[in-house]
């Protein structure tokens, strides 16, 4: 299973679909069109002009279906869905294309317009939707045969789990998942299971497992009907980039948008990552692309004049690189420009305080226009953090956290951020009591998530920026 060639796949073909239907849709438009308008045939001109603007229109289409969100999980397509999908964007792209370069064609009358209207649509609707749907029959058909398969374990070792055991593999055809094991979470006999499948561990090692056998799916098949401890098993695997799928019966404890999925008989709840629809999750990374490129090199000249002051107003590097905890718990360097001295926590971990006397005297007035923050761009460009999100912290003020706030981990379902509503709202904090404080700011942040909220995060920081509110 390679979801990148399977990507690719579609990528291809819907940028070669782009390109032949605006190639027919020139072609037919000289003879449908203009023809009967001069009264003589006219001869599409294939110049260079023509080449560049059908490759244009193809990577405009290429946009839209990203947009769309229909590149985001390449396997386990819809062939009926596909349909409306396809229609939705072909229509979308017909009505910006007609009304941005085809309002001004010479026609013979207003009826020319629905004509041109007609055949661009139905040309690229039908040259984007049969090679999709060739795609997508031939890689449901590996997939019915077992060729195609998704690591696949399951939580519990009980009754339950050997009857979701035993219905997804005794299908005619098979569901796509190759379990590979389970995860016991409990000290209940697991002898029947392990006649089928091997126990791969326990629950609290179920990242690493995850991590060492590629998972790609999760099936909850517990036998307590605890909520709160079926809950606390998916906020756990929510820390790992899986699809998580459970029992019906869970519905009501579930937060967040939940869908139906029946594999081949057996009903299973899959629970949705998605906080924001596909299309504002991909104008959110590209804005986070454009932004941090164009603040990068907008402040060059800046951050020339700032790195040599830091190198010759105090010992030590330019640059300070920190571990901070991302998504899904996973590690990664924050950088920033150095504000203090050097070698200022050489007693260990400590926040910085408003007089804080670790901060050189550059230090506080870049602080206090946040300057410190914009090497934040490069962390942006390499996937680490987005422009709006909560903040990355250090596993050391995490764990403190966790102990006496453990919804800690809700934040970690989305990338940090350079600024948040927590950051706006609240501002920098000195311990621990004011991070849980600052806390809820960013749980609201995530309930509320849009493209808009960013937009408006963005702006208050500006003006925090300008009004040198920073610490």
């Amino acid at each position: 299973m390679n979801r990148k060639l399977q990507r690719l796949k579609y990528l291809i073909s819907d940028f070669l679909a782009g390109c032949l239907s605006w190639f027919l849709f020139f072609v037919l438009r000289k003879e449908l069109i203009e023809s009967p308008k001069f009264g003589f045939s006219v001869s599409p001109e294939l110049d260079t002009k023509f080449w560049i603007s059908m490759f244009g229109i193809a990577l405009f289409w290429i946009m839209l279906h990203y947009l769309s969100g229909y590149y985001r999980y390449p396997y386990k397509k819809s062939r009926l869905q596909e349909i409306w999908i396809s229609f939705k964007v072909s229509l979308t792209g017909s009505l910006i294309i007609f009304f941005s370069l085809l309002l001004n064609d010479t026609i013979i009358d207003y009826k020319s317009y629905y004509l041109s209207f007609s055949v661009l649509l139905g040309i690229h609707f039908i040259l984007t939707y049969i090679p999709r749907f060739i795609i997508t029959s031939r890689t449901n058909y590996l997939i019915f045969k077992g060729k195609i398969g998704f690591n696949t374990i399951i939580i519990g070792g009980n009754g339950k789990a050997l009857e979701i055991y035993h219905k997804l593999s005794s299908g005619n055809k098979s569901p796509g998942n190759k379990i590979i094991g389970f995860v016991c979470v409990n000290d209940l006999p697991t002898d029947k299971l392990e006649q089928h499948l091997p126990m791969l561990g326990s629950f609290e090692d179920v990242s690493k497992i995850i991590d060492e056998y590629r998972v790609k799916e999760v099936i909850i098949a517990t036998e307590s009907d605890d909520n709160s401890i079926t809950g606390n098993i998916i906020q756990k695997l929510k820390e790992n980039e899986v699809t998580i799928k459970t029992i019906p019966r869970l519905f009501d404890i579930l937060t967040g948008k939940v869908k139906m999925s029946s594999v081949y008989g057996t009903p299973l709840l899959e629970i949705s990552e998605e906080l924001i629809p596909a299309w504002q999750v991909a104008v959110k990374k590209g804005m986070d692309i454009s932004i941090s490129l164009l603040a990068l090199i907008i402040t060059i000249p800046l951050n020339i004049v700032i790195a040599f002051i830091i190198k010759f107003s105090s010992p030590g590097p330019v640059i300070f690189v920190q571990e901070r905890i991302g998504k899904h718990g996973k590690p990664f360097n924050l950088y920033k420009f150095r504000t203090m001295y050097n070698e200022s926590e050489e007693f260990g971990p400590s926040l910085a305080s408003r007089n804080d006397p670790r901060i050189t005297g550059i230090g506080r007035y870049i602080r206090k226009f946040r300057i410190d923050e914009i090497p934040n761009f490069v962390n942006v460009l390499l996937g680490d953090m987005s422009l709006v999100g909560p903040r990355p912290e250090r596993k050391f003020y995490i764990d403190q956290i966790l102990e006496r706030a453990p919804y800690y981990k809700h934040l970690q379902k989305i990338k940090p951020g350079i600024t948040s509503w927590g950051q706006v709202k609240y501002g920098y904090a000195e311990n621990v009591d004011q991070m849980i404080e600052r806390l809820s700011y960013d749980l609201i942040y995530i309930e509320n998530m849009s493209v808009y909220a960013d937009f408006k995060i963005l702006v208050y920081t500006i003006l925090t920026i300008l009004g040198a509110r920073g610490k």
